[in-house]
């Protein structure tokens, strides 16, 4: 099966170990980063939403109307607006785009950042919340007949859209967690099952989870699975782990001097999320796992999202990528620490790699295919 890369497409250049050098919303850089990736052979960029972080569709507008080939997977919470004018803005953006936008769908796995933008819903309900809110936006995308709905957190009647996308039937429905909940509601209703980083055997328990609950739901297909990464490379492995406990380094740095590193988990000495625990728990056991994976970097941000990282020169980290591509996962989303050089770097050196292995074994398993069949005819 093919592979694809997502990398990020931040609207400022600031990351854990550097503060941005401008405002929030630098459009200028959005656009250089955002082309960085199209040119370097990336296949999506990820618009990620914060409570007060710039509004990622109207940047996701900006970077489509400009570039002919990257996607957009842009972030979404349900708490912000209502379907019906929800699933018109995607459909809007994926006219726009000319078919390149995947919707991530965000629960929410924190109480206080929930509560910034007023939404007081406990956890669970969060996640109803999600399943219906994901439901009415597929039916608003491919329903052109108006149509009443009466749920547990949304009423309405007789809406239909104007505006549809460009992609049939629908673009794809990303979603993500590690918990149970998350497990069945993504499992029930996603295209894309997004994960964090984490060592290979726990990878594939998660991934088992999610075809678990795709099942219990009654589907007769699973999601694609995603997962996610911070890439630290150099051109041999000495020089890589210099720069991994550099990273570090400047993390710390910027803690002690009460630098905010990131905007998770503000309000909280401990993450809600089953996602950032378990990366915390991962750290705490160990600082290596596998070819590659280094926990530090999640331990000093608190296990805040895509944190864990794979260490090591171009070639060790193709290899433990196609690692997690064996377990099942052909969605492999990377973003280094400085966000533009990492970009290109990683993109240059890293992404080639991948795709030609990954060619190898795909031609190697049509051949294994074609020789059965020859058999099985005989």
């Amino acid at each position: 099966m093919p592979v694809e890369f997502l990398g990020i497409a931040a609207t400022h250049d600031g990351s854990e170990t550097t503060a941005r050098s401008g405002g929030a919303f630098d459009k200028e850089y959005t656009l250089r980063l955002a082309r960085a990736h199209e040119d370097h052979g990336w296949d999506r960029v990820l618009f990620a939403y914060g409570s007060g972080s710039p509004d990622p569709a109207p940047a996701a507008a900006y970077i489509a109307s400009r570039l002919d080939r990257l996607q957009i997977l842009l972030a979404h919470r349900p708490n912000v607006s209502y379907p019906t004018f929800a699933a018109k803005t995607f459909a809007t953006l994926d006219q726009i785009s000319e078919g390149r936008l995947t919707v991530h769908f965000i629960t929410g796995g924190n109480d206080h950042e929930q509560g910034r933008e007023g939404d007081t819903l406990t956890k669970d309900q969060r996640y109803a919340r999600t399943r219906e809110y994901i439901q009415i936006v597929r039916k608003i995308w491919t329903t052109h007949e108006p149509f009443d709905h009466e749920g547990e957190h949304y009423r309405f009647r007789d809406f239909v859209s104007d505006v549809f996308p460009a992609q049939q039937p629908r673009p794809d429905i990303s979603f993500g967690g590690s918990s149970p909940a998350a497990y069945a509601a993504g499992g029930a209703e996603a295209d894309i099952y997004c994960l964090w980083g984490e060592p290979l055997e726990k990878t594939a328990e998660q991934i088992e989870a999610v075809k678990a609950a795709a099942k219990a739901s009654g589907r007769t297909d699973v999601p694609r699975i995603q997962v996610a990464f911070r890439p630290i490379i150099a051109p041999t492995e000495e020089l890589a782990w210099e720069k991994a406990r550099r990273t570090v380094g400047a993390i710390e740095a910027r803690k002690a001097s009460g630098e905010p590193v990131t905007r998770r988990h503000t309000g909280q000495a401990h993450p809600q999320n089953s996602g950032s625990q378990r990366l915390i728990a991962i750290a705490e056991a160990g600082e290596r796992y596998d070819r590659a994976l280094w926990t530090p970097t999640a331990a000093a941000t608190g296990g805040a999202g895509n944190s864990n990282a794979l260490v090591g020169t171009p070639e060790t980290v193709a290899r433990a990528l196609l690692d997690y591509y064996d377990l099942g996962v052909d969605i492999l989303s990377a973003r280094g620490y400085d966000l533009l050089g990492d970009a290109i770097d990683f993109g240059r050196h890293v992404i080639p790699i991948v795709r030609e292995e990954v060619a190898k074994r795909d031609a190697e398993r049509a051949a294994r295919g074609t020789r059965t069949l020859a058999a099985v005819r005989r």
